[in-house]
């Protein structure tokens, strides 16, 4: 391996890198600023972010609705609450818990919502986890639900990737970082403990201690049967132990360690990301199936098909309410919804109505109560709407719905297949105009991501409808393989040293646009963000003759040293391990840090990344940004100093990003026609 000239650039925030990050981005900005749309598209974006119209999207606990708020006044925002009944009038009447902005001062912190864990069946507390800066890792506060305070006296952890579950009012099962060696090589808790309250960390009781190897170890507990806890041990990305600890003890649960289970009151499910055959019967890959849970314990499990997969349906999730699963399914990358439930002996199935053409997304109102469901709809040119169902009942009621944000009145969506390279169809959406001239000469951003599961499938984007679609572009959204738009098999069928396919099928779908003549070289251009990212490293240097632009989001470029930095080492299910020389022979073909080079002519590519990004590490970009300029490519770049992997803190980072984005990939792909 030949030494990395450019490896200073790992070091996060050291002077000499926050300076050449600085002078990279006024580069940068100072070219995208200075653009005619700039300012005023900025401004439209941060208007529709801080917008009153938005949905806001609630959880509900014991009667009432909680909801996250961002906007104008709030910019950091605040968590509050409200009832179901005012929450369904126009202007709900919010009480609100906690104000971030007010507590970022008074604490000299800027703090980012992560989420609120309440304790059950008080609802008296919860835990609050914050983070600085955006970051994935965040500080785990006790709030008093009454006082609305955090106690000063109750349980709070420092800033790690921590993660804690309540066992009664007093008790507290916990992974965090304890100290040396708590952590896996991934940077997440490998141990799990026993804390009670009043009694200092130091002091909690070990209950779990996983290898340096795994990916992580996760608790929950079944509310409806406190005694009983649920330990997930993560193996890697796509395998784990599962045990149940009861009555003192700890029970490994005997399955396929790549099957993911879930508890469901006295029933097990199991997803299966294989073929298994157990005590003489296959139940296939994709399938979802069920068992008694004190059974398969047991040892004894009785399984029950509740899902199979066909060619081009697979599950997308599932949603468990107080009686029912409900099962959202997609065939052909389009949503159906299914409530099952165990009655007179049997499983029996009954399909929920949904509108046609629309994404959906399922969740429990609040299984500790009733079958009710929040339905959200969405399309490429449909805003969302959140809806309220209730499983056995015809009407869904609409609850709230978002404002048309651009003008959709002329725009298209169809789904086509492009031919991969050994022959598999591959489908993608396109959205356009619908008196588009097939000329080759259409401004068109084809987005792809293409790993871990991740189906890409129909959503309104306000911002690529103002910052795209009503300029006149088009834009492309691939389903290649390594998504989980067909199931596992999608997903397999590009992990590891099949990794090419993915980056096949992104070629394929590129070269179908331009054989259709929608686009052409010139004005094809491409985005992707993470994995993404790692995608789009691979498509520029593969192949540079198919795009004129590129928007390489905080990516994955240097697969030789993925796994040593941040929370890479828990990704090697997915890519392999760069040490063990078998699996470098294949991830060293597409390694974009390590395939590109001086005497290529490659096209303008965007870097943006976030220094706060404690998932991907920021070194990615800034290295491989190094070492095109030095080779003398066209390249520019972005760094924001917060944001996380998300890239941006609050709205108005968002917004600036965003336009940053769009008005660079329209300068690039509209030159030829100037």
């Amino acid at each position: 391996m030949q030494s990395d000239p450019y490896l200073w650039l790992e070091d996060i925030e050291s002077e000499a890198s926050l300076a050449w990050v600085k002078s990279q981005n006024a580069i940068s900005t100072s070219q995208l600023e200075a653009l005619p749309n700039f300012a005023p598209l900025r401004s439209r974006i941060a208007a529709m972010l801080d917008s009153s119209e938005k949905i806001p999207y609630v959880t509900a606990r014991n009667g009432l609705l909680y909801n996250f708020w961002r906007d104008t006044k709030n910019v950091r925002g605040v968590w509050r609450r409200t009832t179901l009944e005012s929450f369904q009038s126009d202007t709900p009447n919010w009480e609100v818990l906690l104000d971030l902005d007010e507590l970022a001062t008074r604490e000299e912190k800027n703090w980012v919502w992560h989420e609120a864990n309440f304790h059950y069946p008080s609802y008296s507390r919860a835990l609050i986890y914050l983070s600085d800066g955006g970051t994935d890792a965040h500080t785990m506060r006790e709030f008093d639900m009454e006082t609305k305070t955090f106690l000063e006296h109750g349980f709070h952890l420092p800033q790690a990737k921590s993660r804690a579950i309540w066992i009664d009012l007093d008790t507290l099962w916990a992974g965090t970082d304890f100290g040396e060696g708590s952590l896996n090589n991934s940077g997440y808790a490998r141990i799990i403990k026993q804390w009670k309250r009043a009694t200092p960390l130091e002091q909690a009781v070990t209950v779990f201690e996983g290898a340096m190897t795994d990916v992580w170890a996760f608790v929950q507990r079944q509310d409806e049967t406190p005694n009983r806890i649920f330990l997930m041990q993560g193996l890697d990305f796509y395998t784990n132990n599962f045990m149940l600890c009861a009555d003192g003890g700890m029970t490994k649960l005997d399955k396929q360690i790549s099957a993911n289970a879930t508890p469901f009151g006295d029933w097990l499910l199991l997803e299966l990301r294989e073929d298994w055959t157990t005590n003489g019967t296959t139940y296939p890959q994709g399938a979802l199936i069920v068992s008694k849970l004190e059974a398969a314990f047991a040892g004894k499990a009785d399984w029950t098909v509740l899902f199979a997969p066909t060619e081009r349906s697979a599950l997308a999730d599932f949603t468990l309410t107080k009686n029912y699963i409900m099962l959202n399914v997609l065939e052909n990358v389009q949503n159906r919804v299914f409530a099952v439930q165990f009655k007179n002996g049997s499983w029996q199935t009954q399909s929920i109505a949904i509108p046609e053409n629309s994404t959906a997304y399922i969740s429990a109102f609040d299984a500790h109560l009733n079958d009710d469901f929040w339905l959200t709809l969405t399309g490429f040119l449909t805003p969302s709407t959140l809806m309220l169902g209730s499983v056995g009942k015809s009407n869904l009621q609409t609850i709230k719905a978002s404002p048309s944000y651009f003008d959709a009145s002329q725009l298209i969506v169809q789904q086509l297949d492009a031919i991969s390279k050994d022959g598999t169809a591959i489908p993608y959406f396109q959205i356009s105009s619908k008196n588009m001239v097939l000329n080759g000469k259409n401004p068109t951003m084809l987005y792809g991501y293409g790993g871990f599961e991740v189906s890409e499938l129909p959503f309104y984007s306000a911002s690529i409808g103002m910052g795209w679609l009503e300029q006149g572009g088009v834009f492309v959204v691939a389903n290649i393989r390594g998504g989980g738009e067909f199931g596992p098999r999608w997903h397999r069928a590009a992990l590891r040293e099949n990794r090419q396919r993915a980056y096949d099928d992104f070629i394929a779908i590129a070269e179908h646009l331009i054989a259709r003549k929608v686009t052409s070289s010139q004005h094809l251009g491409i985005r992707g963000g993470s994995n993404g990212g790692l995608l789009m490293g691979a498509m520029f240097t593969q192949r540079p003759d198919l795009f004129a632009a590129v928007i390489c989001a905080v990516p994955l470029l240097d697969m030789q040293r993925y796994h040593k930095l941040l929370a890479g080492a828990s990704w090697m299910a997915e890519y392999g391990d760069p040490d063990n020389p078998t699996d470098w022979e294949f991830i060293q073909k597409y390694s974009p840090y390590q395939n590109v080079f001086a005497n290529k002519t490659y096209p303008s590519i965007f870097f943006t990344t976030s220094t706060r990004d404690d998932r991907v590490h920021p070194g990615h970009a800034r290295k491989m940004m190094a070492k095109m300029l030095e080779q003398k490519h066209n390249v520019l770049y972005y760094e924001n100093t917060e944001g996380g992997h998300a890239g941006a803190a609050n709205n108005l980072q968002t917004a600036y990003k965003l336009t940053l984005e769009y008005s660079y990939l329209w300068r690039e792909l509209t030159k030829s026609d100037m």
